[in-house]
């Protein structure tokens, strides 16, 4: 059973698909890190975390796969031989009793499930993943968007899973943003704007110049609100969870979310949290 401190996503899951998303609390790592910290990179006692997976492993009732992320846009899909420290900023699988985890302090955690398809995916997207490089338009990928982040390659691989067609895919495709670092926090340079503007203009919208800076080089920017308007150009309408607002703002609730703009400053570290999604 999950800690009542964790979030469990409120979504139209088919029966089969379970997800949560962890906080900081619950596990046994010791300050900074208190308690439920699952990164092993971030200069925790290499127990506690071992403790703090085991913790959520009986939770959930099933086998999480902790990536490397690198904030790329790699892809991996997941069998019961998977191991932890893949190289990879997704991943995918339709293996039962497997949980597709993403560690977030601050990125935005998506996760992904079909409503007749068993396959579920899950994908850590910050500003650099989301955006991704734009797409070189060849003959194979006329139509498609013309960008290509950690979301449109993780539905890629995910309708791929599911054998048809993107576009056939994506009206049964449900997705589900967790916590992140929240529009009134995420403050930003003018180029991480222009990254998003060159290949989809109305993600100007996401920016609001921050207040008091006459030169207009800085901006705020709405982490979840440019992941909707990517999920909505693939075609998935149906997103729940984070709505941009402080409720959902890992910089603004410090004793329930982990936060590297917050903590990590003066060489200090902070913790991670995990987002999974798996079918029992």
């Amino acid at each position: 059973m999950n800690n009542p401190d964790w979030l469990t996503p409120r979504w139209p899951a088919p029966a089969g698909v379970r997800a949560v998303f962890t906080t900081r609390q619950g596990g046994v790592s010791l300050p900074p890190f208190d308690t439920m910290n699952l990164g092993g990179h971030v200069g925790d006692s290499v127990a506690a975390v071992a403790a703090n997976r085991l913790i959520l492993q009986r939770a959930i009732g099933c086998q999480p796969v902790f990536l490397q992320q690198v904030h790329g846009t790699e892809v991996l899909e997941l069998s019961h031989g998977s191991v932890d420290g893949l190289a990879a900023d997704a991943c995918l699988t339709r293996q039962r009793g497997l949980a597709c985890t993403v560690m977030v302090a601050d990125c935005l955690p998506v996760l992904f499930a079909h409503l007749d398809q068993p396959v579920v995916a899950a994908a850590h997207a910050g500003w650099r993943g989301l955006a991704g490089p734009p797409r070189i338009a060849t003959p194979a990928n006329a139509g498609q968007t013309p960008f290509d982040g950690i979301l449109e390659a993780t539905f890629r691989h995910f309708a791929a899973s599911a054998d048809a067609a993107q576009d056939a895919v994506a009206p049964r495709t449900i997705a589900w943003l967790g916590p992140c670092i929240g529009p009134t926090a995420f403050e930003v340079g003018a180029e991480v704007k222009a990254a998003f503007e060159a290949v989809q203009p109305a993600a100007g919208a996401m920016f609001l110049p921050v207040a008091g800076k006459v030169d207009q080089t800085k901006y705020l920017a709405d982490l979840p609100g440019l992941a909707r308007l990517r999920l909505n150009a693939l075609g998935i309408t149906q997103i729940y969870g984070n709505d941009g607002t402080d409720d959902w703002c890992t910089v603004s609730r410090p004793l329930q979310f982990f936060s590297h703009r917050r903590d990590a400053v003066g060489g200090r570290s902070t913790g991670r949290m995990a987002a999974c999604v798996w079918q029992v």
